[in-house]
């Protein structure tokens, strides 16, 4: 008398071959524990002030030039100071 695993390794080949998948995988996921974690990158810093906007503004659009309505280059966020605010800005303008 055959065994169930037998008899379906004979009569579907794709029962056996996803079998031997799931367990290739199975076997190689705790590999993934030793493997070496990414380098923390090594971002460029920018601090760029009001008058580095103004400049590159022109320079990207002379017809529009500098064009801030609400005043947030002359902003200061949570008392960190004026390049860090703009540089915050031009973070989540780049993310959103």
């Amino acid at each position: 008398r055959e065994t169930k695993a037998a008899h379906w390794s004979r009569t579907c080949p794709i029962y056996f071959l996803t079998m031997q998948t799931a367990l290739a995988l199975a076997l190689l996921a705790p590999a993934a524990a030793f493997v070496a974690p990414a380098p923390a990158s090594t971002g460029v810093k920018v601090q760029e002030t009001k008058a580095d906007l103004e400049a590159l503004a022109v320079k990207l659009n002379p017809v529009v030039g500098y064009y801030d309505p609400l005043g947030l280059a002359d902003a200061d966020f949570w008392g960190r100071g004026n390049e860090y605010t703009i540089g915050w800005l031009r973070h989540a303008e780049i993310k959103h």
